[in-house]
C-alpha cells in the first residue's frame, strides 16, 4: 500500500527484499497495493506543509471512495492475519490506518489491531 517501495529510502523493506525476508523468516507473501496509496501530489502536498493531516485525510478518505478501493480489493487477502505496511510508526497519522478502518466500515467484518 506504499505509494514507492523502491526507493533508496525503503532500506530493507524495498520490494524484493521485504518478499524475501517476508518469505523466509514468517512464510508469508508480499503484494504492492498502489490502489491502496495516496497520490504522490496528496502525500507531497502533506509531506511539505502544503496541507493539514485533516486535509490529507479527508483527501485520502475521498481518493478512496472514488477508486472504489472497497469494490476493487480483494477480500480474500483478509481471510488470514494481513498487515498493512507502510513508514509511518504509529496509526495517528498513517493512511494505513485510514485504509483498514475504511475497509472495516464498509465490508464490517474485519478486526483492525494496530502493532
Amino acid at each position: 500500500m506504499r505509494l514507492n517501495n523502491t526507493s533508496q529510502l525503503a532500506g530493507f523493506s524495498k520490494k524484493a527484499d521485504l518478499a524475501y525476508f517476508l518469505k523466509q523468516i514468517l512464510g508469508a507473501d508480499y503484494l504492492h497495493e498502489p490502489l491502496l496509496a495516496p497520490t504522490e501530489g496528496l502525500l507531497k502536498a502533506y509531506q511539505k506543509g502544503k496541507i493539514s493531516w485533516a486535509e490529507y485525510e479527508a483527501g485520502f478518505l475521498s481518493l478512496m471512495r472514488e477508486r472504489r478501493v472497497e469494490q476493487r480489493v480483494d477480500r480474500g487477502w483478509f481471510s488470514r492475519p494481513t498487515v498493512l505496511l507502510c513508514s509511518e510508526p504509529t496509526p495517528e497519522r498513517c493512511h494505513r490506518r485510514l485504509v483498514a478502518e475504511y475497509l472495516a466500515q464498509r465490508w464490517g467484518d474485519l478486526e483492525v489491531v494496530h502493532l
